[in-house]
């Protein structure tokens, strides 16, 4: 196991994209372990509401900022996470995706060069497209649609991988590249647009659930700790661990049936919608962690219901408050 545990030491680290989902666990998670946090948002998916309760502690400070353009700040890691990640987000505007992605991973490596520190891309799943190979190792290439609807997320993704081994390789910049699956957690938009928050946010409000196809094809849900604790990992190994690295939970479970454990969870009395299936949707989708386990030592903990429920909980939450303010308007 090369995992290390060198990131002890108080560090000044900056997160893109630390107001969206897993961005804000990770600035809670780096301030938790004691280090200072830039966290740089342009708030196309990622909220102030979501960061509000760290913006108190004299450790985290925001910048409003999009990485398209060039950012001069003085740190000593970088956890690159700005991309919209949602299908129904990133093809609002397909232009920009690519853009955050390939020209955003452009000038967050020059700052890691110009800085001389270590730099994590997060990147995704969507690389391997729609898999011919199953479960997904790193070593498969994938099966991407290169001009497909999806594929301004996917070939940015893909495209930002190859900038981060080639600067690796022509400048030594000490890069990190984390592929993360399907994750679940607090956090996450109302909106999203992605299956949990979908599914839950139905189940609550007793709306039919949308179920795109018969409901067949899999997902493999890490719950969003699990996945920060991955996260943190990668970047305190050993330099020579580089990845691409799987970071997701290998347990697979069909559309349908995270519908019905849904319904189930939240005594919905929704029932199920099944609409047609969108382009290039993958069939199937599940991690090969072995890499993860023998290099970082790392696999998820969090089981599927305990994590729904802890996430079902935070929505319920905020349907109360928004319910509160709509009565008080």
């Amino acid at each position: 196991m090369r995992y290390m545990h060198r990131d002890i030491e108080h560090k000044r680290i900056l997160v893109t994209g630390g107001a969206g989902f897993l961005g804000t666990h990770l600035c809670e998670r780096l301030l938790q372990d004691g280090h200072d946090v830039i966290c740089i948002d342009n708030f196309f998916t990622g909220t102030r509401r979501n960061i509000e309760h760290l913006l108190e502690d004299r450790r985290f400070e925001m910048l409003r900022h999009d990485v398209t353009f060039p950012l001069y700040v003085e740190v000593d890691a970088i956890y690159n996470l700005a991309s919209p990640a949602s299908p129904l987000y990133y093809q609002l505007d397909p232009v920009q995706t690519t853009k955050t992605n390939v020209v955003g991973a452009v000038n967050m490596l020059g700052l890691a060069k110009r800085l001389k520190i270590p730099i994590l891309q997060a990147s995704t799943s969507e690389v391997y497209g729609d898999p011919a190979v199953h479960p997904q190792p790193e070593t498969y290439w994938g099966n991407v649609n290169p001009i497909g609807p999806r594929s301004c997320y996917d070939e940015g993704k893909r495209c930002a991988e190859t900038l981060f081994f080639d600067y690796h390789r022509q400048h030594n910049v000490s890069i990190k590249v984390a592929r993360i699956f399907n994750t679940y957690g607090p956090y996450m938009r109302m909106d999203d647009g992605r299956v949990v928050s979908n599914f839950i946010c139905q189940a609550l409000l007793d709306r039919d659930i949308t179920i795109y196809g018969n409901g067949s094809q899999t997902r493999s849900f890490c719950f969003v700790s699990d996945l920060i604790d991955g996260l943190c990992r990668l970047m305190a190994s050993d330099r020579a661990v580089t990845g691409p690295m799987n970071i997701g939970n290998p347990v697979e479970f069909s559309i349908l049936e995270l519908a019905e454990k849904i319904i189930a969870l939240t005594n919905s009395r929704s029932r199920i919608l099944h609409l047609d299936l969108p382009v290039d949707d993958p069939r199937q989708r599940k991690p090969d962690i072995s890499a993860a386990q023998s290099e970082l030592g790392w696999q998820p903990k969090v089981d599927l219901s305990d994590g729904l429920e802890r996430t079902a909980q935070y929505f319920e939450r905020l349907l109360i408050e928004r319910r509160v303010a709509l009565a008080n308007c």
